[in-house]
């Protein structure tokens, strides 16, 4: 008897122009099980990796009546994310890191995807003290009341990468734990242990078509070993 096989999965991309985000579209475009990969951009000029196909779009009316939608879509997989530092103000920082990621969240739903992968941060917490911890677990609760069928939300720690490649401007705390990975990094615990953005890609690519139903969340040290395995 023949197994029935699996069509191709029709990906959307949001935040694809970060490190991690960048990362995941390249991931994307040599993986068999893809079909299509759709990125969300706000500039034409975004740059993508070959294999994608850009669709800018504006997050503040994104899903809106007027606003775009996306095409139709089995995974979605949300990378967007700013600093405090760069967003300006504690308005604009959840402007980008909670509406827009719900937004996004809601046009894939309405699109028909099944899955959503979700880039957030280690140490969100809806009730912490600390605004961006707060912010980031506030859309993580957001994110897990719409009800979608898989979910997946990885918080890694720290991030390792070039964002000079990417045409982006260093991180002051990004660049000193590069510095100091190869002295110190195996004295840290492995949960609070910089992580690659490559290695967080490969996670939530291995971790987004094997959920199980509702929500799932993986910390730092989930997505170091599930990137070793790879």
């Amino acid at each position: 008897m023949a197994r029935h096989r699996q069509a191709p999965a029709r990906v959307c991309v949001a935040g694809g122009t970060g490190l991690v985000g960048r990362a995941v579209l390249q991931r994307l475009a040599a993986d068999p099980r893809i079909g299509s990969v759709t990125a969300l951009v706000r500039r034409a000029d975004a740059g993508l990796p070959p294999g994608c196909t850009a669709q800018v779009v504006d997050f503040a009316t994104l899903g809106r009546p007027g606003g775009a939608t996306l095409p139709p879509t089995d995974w979605a997989i949300c990378c967007l994310g700013t600093t405090l530092g760069v967003a300006g103000s504690q308005a604009a920082f959840r402007a980008v890191d909670h509406d827009a990621v719900l937004a996004f969240a809601r046009a894939a739903q309405a699109a028909g995807a099944s899955r959503l992968g979700v880039v957030s941060a280690l140490g969100a917490d809806a009730a912490s003290k600390v605004f961006y911890n707060r912010v980031k677990g506030e859309a993580e609760q957001a994110l897990a009341a719409l009800g979608l069928r898989h979910l997946v939300i990885v918080r890694p720690s720290l991030l390792l990468g070039e964002r000079s490649a990417l045409g982006q401007p260093g991180r002051p705390g990004e660049r000193l734990a590069q510095s100091l990975m190869p002295a110190f990094g195996r004295l840290i615990p492995r949960r609070w242990r910089p992580i690659a953005a490559d290695a967080v890609a490969a996670a939530l690519l291995a971790a987004l078509p094997a959920a199980q139903r509702g929500t799932t969340v993986l910390e730092s040290d989930a997505l170091q070993a599930l990137a070793a395995e790879r």
